[in-house]
């Protein structure tokens, strides 16, 4: 029965590739996804135990007892015994855990940059940081300075620096600077020190002048909690008396601990868990890629196993008994799934492998070929299991009949049996998830109408869950139903499109031959299209309500802070794309005196005119005396009432005067009282950083005595320019100021939109896999149905059919068939995209309902593309068999 199989299967090797080519893409995503979480989860590793460098072990407190105890938890180099412990045998290097930071100056330019500065250890294999020219520091007045300073200064190997210890210095408050010479280059490739930019080295008694203890402390009396540990190689008992060596000489509270374990606490102590979360979320697309490829597999051995049905009927009459038969399919899905899930993991090994050696990174993380068991085991199972159950049902329809059924056409015995009870199921979920998303609405919308009490976070998450799960069972039982409405949607357009001529005529009714197998491959594409419209309309209704939310909180489109403003730095504004307005507007600020709590206030100076091109307000003319506040912040709470007097205390903030950092002087760094009346105006909020803010007429802190040094320049869109662009471009054209933020309505919009897109990104992008696999699955049906109409379409080539009609009708029957699902996909997926929109924004004021007709357009279009292609190599096979050669294998 084995040679049988075979004989079989190698007979069907054309019509199993689809299979085969959909499992192999399923199990390399699934493969590929643990593969990334591994290389995720080592990269995260190396950065946090980056400053191990070979070290095996390192030597640090026990726990966090010993300070609650009123014990110290660090000790000094002398105490932690570091030269006994570099004298036992069997330790080849051991280096303190001492960090620093240096300014160094020189090179041919002169210049200066800052940078981390670390003691040079007994073996280089403990440093975190690699040579990359030169040599390691030896001597006192030795340097190895970080690649990255080398080349900003332009120092080489043999140059003299200057290095200075920061602020603090020895008793008479100098800081420690020395003159040096550069003796090597080093290279932070862990990125143990990636915030500084490298790290440079020195011997460790200069360390200690360098680190701001003065010239007069000893390397020796520096304090340390940390020290890392290299062993020689040695055997395993070798090492362990070692480590007891070690930890016999270390003061209370301290001792050895391995570096894996280290590892993991730094991991849990991070959020480790996240990679797994992460792996977990992705493996559930990959879970739906597989699902989406039973799709195609169970069409495909239905055909397969239709077409063998006189064959299987043939064995049955020589005594083949019916689990011998099924067996054997299952042995033949057994192997075809065992084979391409190998295919698939080696994929991935070489995907990976590709990203490693190309030196691709996400957000730091190195991709790297890093196996475990799960990259193996959970795929090739994954993809033998699932094949396997795609092809059963087929397997047991070819059983379950008599050698003399057998006979008869496949179709014939299919349309015997009504799936009444699939079709109720189907109703009943449809049901239950239309009550299962009305009430999340309805509950939303009674919290936001006051109706009911308002909603907890908690309680928002729930409502959102129900939402969620009441969307899910709705398309569950859309699909399970397909094969009754999809059916009879094609039939209904092939009926509109059939008078258009021969080959849509024909395309419209080979799609009602088979209406199951037509509908499971819709149904593949139905799904991918939705959950992709979904996400489109979802985050095109995140960003509008969230720009209609913007609009109705901000006034002021955008607004700038740097270090001393000026009016070149808005005439620089003003030159930008977008920009239809900018001006330069002081800022100072205050306190606000209420029932003796003293509340900080922002106060900004501008005209009525001003007011009138900077800002979406409707103000009339600002007053002498008045301040003007928005009506929201007038109602008399936090001592703001309409038409009230009240006294501010000007730059009473002291050495900090606004956002930019800059420093009062004179007598505006006290404060100086005025009595203001509050004036309830016509417009929004601003970016501040008090919840109170008001405008002054100009001149008002002069008047004062107070020279604003802290300038901000607003900014009025044009609304021309897209707002990510826009921020960009003024960040562009200030990038000589320091300090400069970019804040406002369109900046906050900006990067909103900005995590949408990227989100939006990833969540097609792990799309794309099940969709890629569905429209394999079209080409798939395609293929089947030309191989099962080989003596049909050589009848039609015998009555007078040209090629290009048969072509034109294969392409037809694809176009039916995805443009069917596309357009119901869509449909769905903007609804269930609406639905969920409400559910998230509705908290946030009115929520949008967008179309997203680019969106929309681009699936249309990569749809009708794909179906083009899918009915290429089914057309050409159709068209390359001459009308006798076929009636002759048919």
């Amino acid at each position: 029965m084995w040679s049988i199989t075979f004989k079989l299967m190698k007979r069907s090797m054309r019509m199993l590739v689809p299979a085969g080519i959909a499992i192999i893409i399923g199990t390399m995503f699934v493969s590929s996804t643990f593969l990334f979480g591994n290389a995720l989860d080592h990269s995260l590793r190396q950065q946090v135990s980056a400053s191990f460098g070979d070290a095996q072990y390192a030597v640090s407190n026990t726990s966090s007892s010993d300070a609650e105890d009123g014990r110290s938890t660090s000790e000094t180099v002398a105490s932690m015994n570091l030269d006994r412990i570099r004298e036992i045998q069997g330790v080849s290097g051991v280096r303190p855990d001492t960090v620093s930071q240096i300014e160094i100056s020189g090179g041919s330019r002169n210049e200066h940059s800052s940078t981390a500065v670390i003691g040079m250890a007994n073996s280089s294999g403990v440093m975190p940081v690699s040579l990359a020219s030169g040599l390691w520091p030896a001597h006192s007045g030795e340097i190895a300075v970080p690649e990255s300073m080398a080349n900003l200064l332009s120092l080489h190997v043999g140059d003299t620096v200057k290095s200075t210890a920061p602020s603090g210095g020895d008793e008479a408050g100098q800081n420690d600077s020395r003159t040096m010479t550069v003796v090597g280059i080093s290279k932070d490739t862990a990125g143990a020190y990636a915030y500084y930019g490298g790290a440079a080295i020195v011997v460790e008694q200069d360390f200690a002048g360098l680190a701001g203890f003065g010239s007069t402390t000893n390397f020796e009396n520096l304090p340390i909690s940390t020290m890392f540990i290299e062993l020689a190689p040695a055997t395993a008992e070798q090492q362990t008396l070692t480590l007891r060596k070690i930890d016999a000489v270390l003061p209370h509270g301290f001792q050895v601990k391995e570096r894996k374990a280290l590892e993991d606490s730094m991991m849990k102590s991070l959020g480790g868990g996240q990679v797994n979360i992460t792996t977990t979320f992705i493996l559930a697309f990959g879970v739906l890629a597989m699902f989406v490829a039973a799709i195609v597999i169970a069409n495909t051995f239905q055909v397969m196993i239709a077409q063998r049905r006189r064959t299987l009927a043939l064995l049955r009459t020589i005594g083949a008994r019916k689990s011998q038969l099924y067996a054997s399919v299952l042995v033949e899905a057994s192997i075809l799934g065992l084979v391409c899930s190998v295919v698939g993991v080696g994929c991935a090994l070489l995907l990976m492998t590709l990203l490693g050696v190309s030196g691709v990174n996400l957000a730091g993380a190195q991709f790297s070929v890093v196996l475990s068991w799960p990259v193996f085991v959970v795929p090739i199972l994954f993809g033998i299991g699932i094949t396997i159950l795609a092809s059963s049902g087929s397997a047991r329809a070819a059983t379950g009949v008599t050698p003399l059924e057998a006979l008869q056409p496949m179709e014939a015995s299919v349309k015997r049996r009504h799936g009444w009870l699939s079709m109720m199921m189907s109703l009943l979920l449809m049901l239950l998830g239309v009550v299962a998303v009305i009430l999340p609405i309805v509950l939303t919308r009674r919290s936001l109408t006051g109706e009911s009490a308002a909603l907890t976070a908690d309680q928002s998450t729930q409502i959102l869950g129900v939402g969620i799960l009441g969307v899910m069972m709705f398309f569950v039982g859309v699909l399970l139903c397909s094969s009754r409405w999809m059916p009879w949607l094609l039939k209904g357009v092939g009926a509109l499109l059939s008078h258009i001529g021969p080959a849509t005529r024909i395309a419209s009714a080979n799609i009602q031959k088979n209406p199951r197998r037509v509908a499971s491959t819709g149904a593949a594409l139905l799904i991918g299209v939705t959950l992709v419209s979904c996400l489109g309309t979802g985050a095109a209704s995140a960003k509008q309500t969230m720009s209609n939310a913007l609009d109705a909180r901000y006034s002021v489109d955008i607004q700038v802070t740097g270090n001393h403003l000026t009016a070149a730095d808005v005439n620089k504004v003003k030159k930008v794309g977008g920009v239809h307005a900018a001006g330069l507007v002081p800022t100072v600020p205050a306190t606000l005196s209420v029932d003796g709590q003293q509340q900080g206030m922002s106060v900004y100076e501008l005209s009525s005119s001003d007011i009138s091109n900077l800002m979406h307000a409707s103000v009339s003319a600002v007053q002498d005396g008045d301040i003007l506040v928005p009506k929201a912040l007038a109602t008399g709470k936090n001592g703001l009432a309409q038409g009230s007097k009240v006294t501010l205390g000007l730059n009473a903030l002291g050495s900090d005067n606004g956002r930019d950092g800059t420093a009062s002087t004179g007598t505006a760094q006290h404060g100086v009282s005025r009595e203001f009346r509050v004036v309830g105006a016509n417009y929004r909020g601003v970016e501040s950083d008090n919840e109170l803010y008001g405008i002054v007429k100009p001149g008002t802190l002069d008047a004062a005595g107070i020279r604003a040094e802290g300038n901000e320049i607003w900014i009025s869109s044009d609304g021309q320019q897209n707002a990510g662009t826009l921020v960009t471009n003024i960040k562009d054209a200030l990038s000589d100021v320091d300090g400069v933020n970019v804040g406002g309505s369109i900046a906050v919009r900006s990067q909103w939109e900005q995590i949408v897109n990227v989100l939006l990104m990833i969540l097609v992008a792990l799309l794309a896999v099940a969709v890629v696999i569905a429209l394999i699955g079209v080409a798939n049906t395609l293929s089947l149905s030309v191989i099962e109409r080989l003596r049909e379409s050589a009848t039609l080539r015998a009555i007078g059919m040209t090629r290009g009609q048969l072509r034109a009708s294969l392409a037809i029957e694809a176009l039916l068939i995805s443009g069917c699902s596309v357009v119901v996909g869509l449909v769905l997926g903007t609804v269930f995209g609406w639905i969920g929109s409400y559910l998230v924004f509705a908290q946030f004021g009115a929520v949008a309902y967008p179309l997203d007709w680019g969106m929309d357009a681009a699936i249309v279009a990569v749809a009708v593309v794909s179906a083009l292609l899918a009915s290429v190599l089914p057309a050409k096979h159709a068209v390359s068999t001459s009308p006798v050669e076929a009636l002759a294998e048919a």
